[in-house]
């Protein structure tokens, strides 16, 4: 009962129905990706048996983890703070070369349509490949080291930032474009004064979250020998020193936490 209105249903009244009945094509989808997600998991030896198997090894491993070894704190505090430059750099880079490339990629500011076909699948290039494969191409570009994982990291940068900065450049409001167009500014003045300053907000933010991705991303190219603690980490799993992996682990959730910690608290005063 609401405001003294009683919302049953009065006999013989039927009750609304939950969800729509799918209509036959429908129907025959929704079979389809479900019996493609029961052959997915035994295509993929999905198996319960083997991961309760597989617990024991788990302890072990944790137990041998403990305690941490802080034989090469020092060591591992360098190479923690060569990653999170690493992904400093790769995404100042990065956001710093989306900028240009996202106004030719929204469809109010591009020039024409062949310049805007032509920067959104350079963006989705960048976004779609992974960034450890970027990894291994900069490696063999320019050697191993930082280098290698902070240009992977700026590539994968322009693919996240550039798609949501020309997204948020389509989303500001005409009005002031069209007034600047009335009094005769230019393409250039039109998005300096009028789309950028709009979205600027968008911009943070996006550069923000990007700077969390490339921080847990930095991690894992120094598997590849991109820089940073991700080769301290795959030495330590291979010498089987547990210890010392389990204070890399640490070390890794720490930098990641303050990162996201303080990312958010720049978003809570800024937006």
């Amino acid at each position: 009962m609401a405001d003294g209105v009683s919302t049953a249903p009065r006999p013989g009244q039927a009750m609304p129905s939950r969800f729509g009945r799918p209509n036959p094509l429908a129907f025959v989808l929704i079979v389809l990706v479900a019996a493609f997600v029961l052959v997915s998991m035994d295509d993929v030896g999905l198996s319960m048996s083997e991961l309760i198997d597989g617990v024991p090894g788990m302890v072990r491993m944790f137990i041998s983890m403990m305690p941490p070894d802080l034989s090469r704190i020092g060591s591992i505090g360098w190479s923690l703070l060569e990653t999170f430059q690493m992904a400093v750099v790769g995404t100042v880079l990065g956001v710093a070369l989306s900028v240009p490339l996202a106004i030719l990629a929204s469809r109010r500011q591009t020039p024409n349509k062949v310049v805007y076909l032509a920067v959104r699948s350079l963006i989705s290039l960048f976004r779609t490949v992974p960034d450890l494969v970027w990894a291994l191409f900069f490696v063999i570009a320019v050697g191993l080291g930082p280098f290698a994982g902070t240009l992977a990291i700026m590539i994968d940068t322009i693919g996240f930032c550039g798609r949501f900065f020309a997204e948020a450049m389509e989303e500001v409001d005409d009005g002031p474009q069209e007034a600047l167009r009335g009094v005769g500014a230019s393409r250039s003045s039109t998005v300096f004064c009028a789309v950028l300053p709009a979205a600027m907000p968008s911009f943070v933010n996006t550069s923000l979250f990007s700077l969390e991705k490339a921080t847990r991303s930095s991690v894992v190219l120094g598997l590849v020998g991109a820089g940073g603690i991700g080769i301290e980490l795959k030495v330590a799993m291979d010498m089987f020193a547990y210890g010392q992996a389990a204070t890399i682990i640490l070390s890794i959730f720490i930098l990641v936490l303050i990162v996201e910690q303080v990312s958010a608290w720049l978003r809570r005063k800024i937006m």
